[in-house]
């Protein structure tokens, strides 16, 4: 039912910015305001194409990063379509000259998550397990114009060159203190955990790419090296050995928090326990030896590294030591490494992420800690208090229109991410790495069995539970579980693949017909049974 709609958010998208500012041909002119109104600074655009949507219902219109998502699993039924999407994101009656994708129809210059790099290669390797054989003309085509989007991030949002990314937007509407698309009302700049973090992923997702593309063509290791090394900087930031003053790690906490930089030169950590201090984790990749012998040029580049930049290696988690199998492991948050206050750091942070009483919910991650229900966070501005509370359902702030909450609910394209990450992770560490999950049950497990009852938590929404009744439904109120969707034959086995999910009972919650990325689902539903 998944992939299935999937197909039906298909949709035949037109429209020519050019001809929308200017009008037709014999009929009256526009506004005059059009020509520099919104998306004016994209009269390039020339979209006529079949398109998947996030909800052609509700939202009939692509999101490049919920379409990077849809991708993966279209790529399970139909991998030349999924292909093609990821591909016309990236051509330049898509692309802006300044190398940015566009975000979506009411802003196309507004920022989403750099996620295109990582949709390109799993799409690849998803076709290439199931075929034997990967698309390297699709990866390379798609890689060389994510050279221009990455150059675009770099020069446009790390204002002060020191590799701490103001991300604005990055697609978690409503998830900080303050409107992070809009100038704040303190003035200054607020330097994001979770906008380095992506461009941390994003960095590590073309190193992957690049070395692949290097085992048939030597002129990528190269690239290979350019980007491995901007990895190292961009962890020599985000972990604050590099002397700046900005500390996104709080080891009090044990948590990554986005830091506000006042005008006056005052920093302030904005301590919300959010997803932001979570997507540290998706900075993940790993070198195998096999690769790396194939690969000399980058091999030499790497050992000089470990052997003449002591200040930049002891940044990156395990560059230095191998792990399952010698295979070496680059991340941004430490897992097993030479001293224990750096492996605490991950394990503090999965702490609390698997924690019932923060994160954990018994059908997925949710985007804020419940800590917030009993311990909002209020920051005031003068005598106006900014205030961030636990909001497990829909939004309470009219922000993004007020349908939209990442304060609370459960959101299937992050978490997805998270088990991807800690699948990475159990690669490189194997089964004698356990963490405690549910944090304070006593239960020990393997960062892979940990993912795998994520999994099951999410795909937990959907399934009948003991009573019959699934929790995407409303099966936690007595009402809700009497309604046809929950008794009637006819309707009960139909399920409706929502937008987002409350942060404590799994209802739908948002878009209800086919959200795209929900339809993640399905690749879980398939790993899981394989595994």
């Amino acid at each position: 039912q998944s992939f299935a709609g999937l197909m039906w958010t298909k949709q035949w998208y037109y429209y020519v910015l050019d001809e929308w500012i200017s009008g037709d041909e014999g009929t009256p002119a526009p506004p005059e305001a059009r020509k520099h109104g919104r998306n004016s600074e994209w009269v390039h655009l020339h979209c006529d194409d079949v398109i998947s949507m996030p909800d052609k219902w509700e939202y009939p219109w692509f999101a490049a990063w919920d379409l990077a998502f849809h991708c993966i699993p279209l790529a399970l039924i139909d991998p030349e379509f999924a292909k093609k999407q990821l591909d016309i994101m990236t051509r330049e009656w898509y692309m802006h000259p300044n190398g940015q994708l566009p975000a979506y129809e009411w802003a196309f210059g507004d920022v989403n998550p750099p996620v295109h790099a990582w949709a390109t290669w799993r799409v690849y390797k998803i076709e290439q397990k199931r075929t034997g054989k990967g698309d390297r003309q699709f990866l390379e085509r798609v890689f060389q114009k994510l050279l221009l989007n990455f150059t675009w991030w770099v020069n446009r949002k790390d204002e002060e060159g020191n590799n701490i990314f103001e991300g604005g937007f990055l697609g978690l509407d409503n998830i900080g203190v303050f409107d992070r698309s809009s100038p704040l009302p303190t003035g200054g700049t607020i330097e994001q955990a979770d906008g380095t973090s992506w461009m941390g992923m994003f960095c590590l997702n073309m190193l992957t790419i690049a070395l692949e593309l290097a085992l048939e063509n030597p002129v990528y290791e190269d690239m290979a090296t350019k980007f491995f090394e901007h990895f190292l900087y961009i962890a020599d930031a985000m972990n604050q050995v590099g002397g700046d003053n900005t500390q996104l790690w709080d080891p009090e906490d044990g948590f990554f928090y986005d830091v506000l930089n006042l005008p006056s030169g005052e920093q302030i950590r904005l301590k919300v326990r959010s997803m932001v201090g979570l997507i540290p984790l998706f900075a993940i990749a790993i070198l195998e030896p096999e690769t790396l012998d194939k690969l000399p040029t980058f091999k030499k580049r790497l050992e000089w590294f470990i052997a003449n930049r002591p200040t930049l290696k002891k940044n990156v988690a395990c560059m230095e030591m191998q792990g399952q199998k010698a295979r070496r492991l680059l991340a941004l948050t430490y897992l097993t490494t030479h001293t224990q206050v750096e492996s605490d750091r991950f394990r503090r942070i999965l702490s609390k992420m698997l924690d019932e009483t923060e994160f954990l919910s018994d059908y997925g991650i949710r985007a804020l800690s419940r800590f917030h229900k009993d311990n909002p966070y209020i920051f005031y501005v003068g005598s106006d208090a900014h205030r961030v509370d636990y909001e497990p359902a829909e939004s309470s702030s009219h922000l993004f229109g007020g349908n939209s909450n990442w304060r609370g609910p459960i959101w299937f394209p992050v978490n997805y991410l998270l088990i991807e990450s800690l699948q990475k992770f159990h690669y490189y560490a194997g089964d004698n790495f356990k963490v405690e999950c549910p944090t304070g049950s006593g239960n020990w497990l393997t960062l892979w069995e940990v993912a795998s009852e994520l999994s099951g938590r999410l795909m937990r929404i959907f399934q009948q539970n003991g009573n019959g009744y699934r929790p995407v439904y409303g099966a936690s109120d007595e009402s809700a579980a009497n309604t046809p969707f929950q008794t009637d034959p006819h309707w009960r086995d139909l399920i409706l693949f929502y937008e987002y999910f409350h942060g404590d009972n799994g209802a739908g919650i948002g878009a209800s017909h086919q959200t795209g990325w929900t339809g993640l689902i399905a690749k879980l539903i398939q790993q899981y049974g394989e595994s």
